[in-house]
């Protein structure tokens, strides 16, 4: 038999002939965490028009495609969820925006009188990535925060702490690995034994911590006795 005149011979010829083509149409920009590289890069979100092709040139319409994302750097193109993984630069200020969160609301639970703590919370934050926290600008904050919530230094976390919590902690909880949400909730277990044990208020922020990372009850009793075991 003569190449090209079997059964993939035939097919060749008839995909040269007929075929299908995607016209791409722009329909938005931006900035993305692209899979492909491993980095932040501009993106742009594309729909799609899908023709049927004769001897290569459009001819009837097929319908509609995408919408999908493509990758200004390596061409790639994605589903549309990917953006919703935030970018590098996205994702570490949400992680210190956290950690802030979580030392000043431990703080308020009854930590912003002692040195000790206010000095543990500092090392926290600035690791974060604030890096000129100072002690008394946690502790004006704290102040604030008591004010604007309308709690005591010592009770229990209260709806509006909650809200602070969960705001800052539900969008990070589902791009941060396991390891990662229970070193969020460790941190916020060294600010409260900074100045002695736990106190009733300390542990219910920590619970409220936990509830927002996703963290069950039971691993955070199991990690809030880690840490008071764990000498300082």
């Amino acid at each position: 038999m003569l190449p090209g005149r079997g059964q993939n011979g035939h097919a060749a010829r008839c995909s040269r002939i007929l075929g299908t083509r995607i016209a791409w149409t722009a329909a938005g920009d931006g900035e993305f965490f692209c899979p492909g590289c491993g980095g932040d890069r501009n993106y742009q979100r594309l729909t799609g028009q899908r023709r049927f092709t004769l001897l290569g040139l459009p001819v009837l319409p097929r319908g509609e495609t995408g919408p999908v994302v493509e990758c200004a750097a390596c061409r790639r193109h994605f589903g549309t969820d990917v953006l919703d993984h935030p970018t590098t630069t996205r994702f570490s200020a949400m992680l210190r925006d956290a950690v802030h969160t979580v030392a000043l609301a431990v703080l308020a639970a009854g930590g912003a009188g002692s040195r000790t703590a206010l000095e543990t919370a500092v090392l926290a934050v600035r690791a974060a990535g604030f890096d000129d926290c100072t002690e008394e600008q946690l502790a004006a904050l704290v102040e604030a925060l008591e004010a604007d919530t309308g709690r005591i230094t010592g009770e229990p976390c209260g709806a509006g702490l909650a809200i602070e919590l969960h705001e800052a902690l539900d969008p990070l909880a589902p791009h941060l690995a396991t390891v990662g949400r229970e070193s969020i909730l460790l941190q916020g277990a060294r600010i409260a034994l900074a100045d002695g044990p736990y106190t009733p208020a300390e542990r219910d922020v920590l619970a409220t911590v936990g509830a927002a990372l996703t963290i069950c009850s039971d691993d955070v009793t199991r990690l809030m006795a880690a840490a008071a075991r764990t000498p300082s």
